[in-house]
């Protein structure tokens, strides 16, 4: 049975329509007009308890809308919802105990106390007694490597310390189901490295269900099997990465480097010659014929290093947000 339910789920906001210019100011004043701005339009998916789901889109496609619809901070315009058995838009305090959302650009720990305080206003808040919190603040610092960094003033913190207190304060409750929007936004590559390999032993650990959004692809390929893709407020795919990879590149990628150099025509009917420059040699191979062709050029050639790969993820999503659609 699926943890979270979304069926047709679609938000749209009333704007006011005003024009530029001094006309467009007194016109706005005393007859407003405004216009319809749809920022998610029927999407509908289910995800299982324990699943770790990426959902991917550009800028402005809805990513954070449906987000704050599924924790109940944003009432949908159409459509229905379920979280855990709940209709997040009641925001019982049941639902609130099994449910946290994690925003990379806010923060919910007070800037001049250490986050050690803030932890003991959030225990108090969920109804955890002094026991519990403690050792669960204990365990899940030392998952996220953090020490004195909790008795220090959140202001004194570097962004990557921050965002690991953020993220042990929205765990201190045992949440089922995390929504994570951009939790590794500005941090440093060392420390968006820490935070993914904490949220995959957190979801090994516990079984918890994560939704997560991110603009670093290494976030997506490290954590989840499965991705969302939204484009322009719709859903245009729900799969798994892998399928979606193979679907968008059905060549993979032959890097050559050679002992002496070779000429283009040599390599007529081993795939699609992109590029030769001395003795680095770059083939574009169909994947059904990727066997064939590298015994051919181990054959054919001196080979001194011979590479095999995808194209990057983030120029095949990139295509996709361009095109929304697969």
């Amino acid at each position: 049975m699926a943890l979270i339910d979304v069926r047709g789920l679609s938000k749209t906001y009333k704007v006011a329509d005003k024009q530029p210019g001094f006309a467009g100011t007194l016109r706005h004043f005393l007859q407003r007009r405004y216009r319809d701005v749809a920022a998610v339009q029927d999407v509908s998916f289910q995800i299982a308890p324990g699943e770790m789901v990426g959902f991917l889109g550009a800028n402005g496609a809805g990513k954070t809308t449906t987000l704050k619809m599924l924790c109940g901070l944003i009432y949908p315009s159409d459509g229905d919802v379920q979280v855990a058995g709940h209709r997040p838009q009641r925001r019982q305090a049941e639902f609130l105990r099994r449910i946290t959302l994690v925003m990379g650009q806010k923060q919910q720990l007070m800037w001049d106390l250490p986050p050690l305080d803030s932890l003991r206003v959030n225990a108090a808040v969920y109804g955890i007694p002094d026991d519990v919190a403690r050792r669960r603040t204990s365990e899940l610092a030392d998952l996220l490597e953090l020490g004195e960094e909790l008795t220090r003033p959140v202001r004194k913190l570097s962004l990557g310390q921050r965002m690991k207190a953020e993220l042990l304060a929205a765990l201190l409750h045992e949440p089922e189901v995390l929504f994570l929007d951009e939790p590794t936004l500005g941090l440093d590559v060392n420390a968006q490295s820490r935070v993914r390999q904490f949220l995959a032993e957190y979801n090994r650990r516990t079984g918890a269900t994560v939704l997560l959004t991110s603009h670093y692809m290494a976030d997506i390929t490290a954590l989840c099997q499965r991705v969302l893709l939204i484009h322009q407020g719709r859903l245009f795919h729900d799969g798994p990465l892998e399928v979606l990879a193979d679907q968008l590149a059905p060549e993979r990628e032959v890097h050559l480097e050679l002992e002496r150099p070779a000429q283009s025509d040599a390599f007529e009917g081993l795939g699609r010659l992109e590029r030769i420059e001395g003795c680095e040699v770059r083939l574009l191979v169909p994947r059904d014929q990727l066997t064939i062709v590298v015994a051919q050029l181990l054959e054919r050639f001196p080979v001194r290093d011979l590479d095999v790969k995808d194209p990057p993820i983030e120029e095949l999503i990139g295509g996709l947000f361009r095109q929304g659609r697969v």
